[in-house]
């Protein structure tokens, strides 16, 4: 955090805009004597040290300290002498600085957003030195103008920096939301991330709470209360994400009605299937069933009757799911033949884990429960050694070839919206009742912060 600090604070001093300065002075001998900087612009900036620390329920305390910057411009003045005698002068000009600064960050809360406050900035100048062109001019000049232009600028520095630190802060706090925000969107499906509640700074870490309600066309749905507290996350890690299982529900939900739970099995697909090791006593009843057509004249359509109800356990994640199965074969210049169609009762459950950028389902346990069983074999709609067939083909190679699709599917969908471009160090999804918990250290991808001043800047 204090690299990425050091790298906004850079980035504010160099983009802040820094008005030309004017005054006028009298001087003994001299009469009045007017000045002007202009064209003033950033020439050399370092940063020694930056910290960061949590003040609870105050601010986020950002100290940047022994800031070294070099400002170059234009140094015009001009005076009327005692015999009304006018001289205009303009020599380049280079004034060093050595500053601390000191930022209290405040979090509220502005239209259903975190908003950062870093309007109480501090700058503290311990070294301010104009040099002049070749530092040739009258040794009273340098005197004259480090003196009484020296004030002003550190009131016109401090004003343009801080300002711009707070826009940026701004700026960063909602493009960072809005990442998040689209992270957790799909074409027409959306996660609404604005705030339930005010933020909260704690000792060592910030803490804000979501809605996490379902954007999907019309469509509302209703949480029940949270449950959930600090204390059921640990402080070991940079960052914590905690999912009741009513927003996996809503995501099921909407992608049920979105017509997203719909897998078609190709002939090819099939034929591994339907030939693996477990199914070899049952090749009779292939036989049957594909009544002598090529596999590659074939296809199966799985699709979801129901939305599915998941259920977090500390044994995973339980989706139960109504699930139609048809199988069709295809004869030249005739219409496709529904040979199969069943109905069946799944409850499967998943541990999940996030290795090397990519999401692994692993299936712990299922149950299968038939329903509907229609048949156009002659074989009798009762025969049992079809349904156990059915059923083995369902558990040992149906079941793991849906979640074979799933697995990339979610994984390109999250590469999609850039988790691939975070260092993500130790990632733990832990489910519990009725919650899980997906906790991580990461790292802050440094092009993604480029990428984001460029952008904005």
């Amino acid at each position: 955090m204090n690299q990425q600090t050091a790298q906004v604070i850079q980035a504010a001093f160099r983009h802040a805009t820094y008005p030309d300065i004017s005054g006028e002075k009298s001087m003994a001998f001299l009469g009045k004597v007017a000045y002007g900087l202009t064209n003033i612009q950033i020439n050399h900036l370092s940063i020694e040290n930056s910290e960061v620390d949590f003040k609870e329920d105050d601010a986020i305390d950002i100290a940047i300290q022994n800031v070294t910057a070099s400002f170059k411009g234009t140094l015009s003045y001009g005076y009327t002498g005692a015999w009304f005698v006018k001289l205009t002068h303009s020599i380049d000009f280079e004034i060093e600085s050595s500053i601390d600064l000191q930022i209290n960050a405040k979090l509220t809360c502005a239209k259903g957003r975190v908003a950062a406050d870093t309007s109480d900035c501090y700058l503290m100048f311990y070294k301010l030195t104009l040099h002049l062109q070749g530092d040739k001019q009258p040794g009273w000049l340098k005197q004259l103008f480090t003196d009484f232009i020296s004030f002003t600028l550190k009131l016109v520095l401090k004003r343009q920096v801080c300002n711009e630190i707070n826009s940026l802060a701004q700026l960063l706090a909602d493009f960072i939301q809005d990442r998040a925000a689209n992270f957790l969107q799909d074409g027409p499906i959306g996660v609404d991330i604005s705030l339930a509640s005010f933020p909260v700074i704690k000792a060592n870490y910030m803490e804000s709470h979501h809605k996490g309600l379902l954007l999907y066309k019309n469509y509302s749905v209703v949480f029940n209360d949270s449950m959930f507290a600090p204390s059921l996350l640990s402080e070991s890690r940079m960052l914590y994400f905690w999912f009741s299982d009513q927003v996996l529900n809503s995501l099921a939900l909407a992608a049920f009605l979105d017509e997203r739970l719909v897998l078609t099995i190709t002939g090819e697909e099939l034929r591994e299937m339907f030939e693996m090791e477990d199914t070899e006593a049952y090749q009779g009843i292939v036989q049957e069933i594909f009544q002598g057509t090529s596999y590659n004249d074939s296809l199966a359509k799985v699709w979801s009757l129901t939305p599915p109800q998941i259920t977090l356990q500390p044994e995973g994640t339980i989706v139960k799911s109504s699930v139609a199965v048809e199988l069709s074969i295809f004869s030249q210049g005739a219409e496709p033949t529904v040979v199969l169609y069943f109905e069946k009762e799944v409850t499967v459950t998943i541990q999940s884990v996030y290795v090397e950028k990519k999401l692994v389902l692993h299936l712990a346990d299922s149950v299968i429960e038939p329903k509907v069983f229609k048949c156009a074999l002659e074989r009798a709609e009762d025969d049992t050694s079809l349904r156990h067939f059915l059923q083995k083909i369902i558990s040992v190679a149906g079941i793991p070839e849906v979640i074979s699709r799933i697995e990339p599917a979610l994984t390109s969908l999250m590469n999609s919206k850039g988790l691939d471009l975070f260092e993500i160090k130790n990632p733990e999804i832990i489910t519990k009742e009725g919650y899980l918990i997906i906790q991580l250290d990461f790292g802050f991808p440094h092009h993604l912060l480029v990428d984001f001043l460029k952008k904005t800047l």
